[in-house]
């Protein structure tokens, strides 16, 4: 395992972290398969173990949403293990080899959700319909990185929200946004038509839609960002996970880094399972497993609302309560301040 993540860090930066004793105590609760298991065994569980030997022993139909987040088609390194770029056809090869195994374990009603970007989406796309009803392709605009001098910035992902049948869960009153009302006006009897004021703006109440412009990614001074090079909003799976299941339900991450998926599938009254051949993101899964017993806050959802992108932010107070601590009225800032 790479060393400890011991960097020097400034003195706001909330990075979660782990010295020597977390991981010997951490890893202690990580399990790892050797022959087939029943869902008691597993639930709310994280598995180190490598995801091609690890689907083998897993149940039959347990699983109601599988978010999947794979290494996209790109040179990646994740802490000791590496991922090459390839062909796009032996690229498809390598998904369809782990797709079709996850088949079996999904219940006939179960809904999975692939991510990729512009290099993977394609062969994802062509996986997916062999063994899916493709329901949608959502775009999440990714505003990070400096730009690129030969070509566009690449700026987005997609996800590819797949159902097994036509029988499937979806809550779209669990996802409507709290949009700032640009232009906002009033009925003949001068009161406003399709938005309110409750002193903290003028704001309407929408259906979200397949465009998501209102993802921050993690960064230093959030309290949910690890080292991992890839981890995924907590915002971005809030959205999916309360959009395609119940709560109770199992909600499987066969790939699952730092642990996002598993946090706020328990944050959210989900049950998880989580895998990951990484013993270090492992650990810090169960740290921010631990962390999120205590503080169930998810970044721009509030009162069972999602609200845009830099227009809100929320804390516990003493008594585990929200309570909003600022708006800001920089929509176009990629941080919150």
């Amino acid at each position: 395992m790479k060393e400890a993540i011991n960097k020097q860090r400034a003195p706001r930066n909330r990075t979660i972290t782990l010295n020597d004793t977390d991981i010997a105590r951490l890893k202690k609760r990580l399990i790892r398969l050797d022959k087939p298991v029943s869902l008691s065994e597993i639930e709310n569980k994280t598995i180190h173990q490598d995801v091609f030997e690890a689907l083998n022993y897993l149940p039959n139909s347990f699983v109601d949403l599988a978010f999947v987040d794979p290494p996209y088609n790109l040179n990646k390194t994740f802490n000791l293990t590496s991922f090459k770029a390839m062909e796009s056809e032996k690229y498809e090869e390598w998904l369809n080899s782990w797709v079709q195994k996850i088949i079996r374990l999904l219940k006939p009603n179960a809904s999975v959700y692939i991510c990729g970007d512009w290099t993977s989406s394609g062969a994802i796309f062509n996986v997916a319909k062999r063994y899916f009803q493709i329901r949608n392709r959502i775009v999440f605009e990714r505003e990070k990185g400096r730009g690129a001098k030969s070509n566009w910035k690449n700026c987005c992902e997609d996800i590819w929200f797949c159902t097994l049948s036509d029988n499937y869960h979806f809550d779209v009153e669990a996802v409507k946004i709290k949009r700032r009302v640009i232009a906002p006006y009033n009925d003949e009897n001068g009161k406003p038509k399709d938005w309110e004021d409750n002193g903290d703006g003028k704001y309407r109440i929408t259906h979200p839609s397949n465009v998501w412009t209102d993802i921050t990614l993690p960064f230093w001074s959030m309290p949910e960002n690890t080292d991992h090079p890839t981890q995924k909003p907590e915002k971005l799976a809030a959205k999916i996970i309360l959009a395609s299941s119940k709560p109770d339900d199992v909600v499987f991450d066969p790939f699952s880094g730092a642990g996002t998926t598993s946090v706020v599938a328990q944050k959210l009254g989900r049950r998880y399972v989580g895998i990951d051949i990484d013993e270090l993101y492992c650990c810090l899964a169960e740290k921010r497993l631990e962390n999120a017993l205590q503080d169930k806050t998810i970044q721009g959802y509030s009162d069972g609302i999602f609200w845009e992108r830099n227009t809100l932010n929320v804390q516990m107070n003493g008594n585990g309560k929200k309570h909003k601590i600022e708006m800001t009225k920089n929509l176009f800032n990629d941080k919150l301040v």
